[in-house]
């Protein structure tokens, strides 16, 4: 199956989704115009990817930040991830940083939703990567 890689942007986050190399992962923030718009691909490709999934799927959230809109998309794609999961062994990584309890929270309800495994996995921001975050 064709990968579907989708660059990150400003507002938009990366999304991997690499059979043939079994990478899956949406990373970076998630903030676009029209989230409908933006994941229907997303939504479509996990659609396809569900006929025939790999034995083991490990899908990996590092999303930063999320608004509304993306945040039930994002469920969206956890439902489609639970259906692959009746058909191949799945587990969702869903990371967080450690002082970010909103995101912890979300991935919290998500697993309450779905019976797919999940593993919350919290991480520290290097001091580093926060003074490149910060602009003047």
């Amino acid at each position: 199956m064709e990968a579907l890689i989708i660059k990150a942007t400003e507002d938009t986050p990366e999304i991997i989704f690499d059979p043939e190399n079994e990478v899956f992962e949406i990373s970076n923030v998630s903030l676009p115009e029209n989230a409908i718009e933006f994941y229907a691909p997303v939504l479509d490709w996990l659609k396809k990817y569900m006929k025939n999934p790999l034995p083991k799927t490990v899908f990996n959230f590092n999303i930063e930040y999320l608004n509304t809109a993306s945040s039930k998309q994002i469920f969206e794609l956890i439902f489609l991830i639970d259906k692959i999961n009746e058909h191949s062994d799945v587990l969702i990584r869903w990371h967080y940083d450690a002082i970010d309890e909103d995101m912890k929270s979300l991935g919290v309800r998500f697993t309450h939703l779905v019976k797919v495994k999940f593993e919350l996995v919290e991480y520290e921001k290097d001091e580093e990567e926060e003074e490149d975050d910060f602009e003047f």
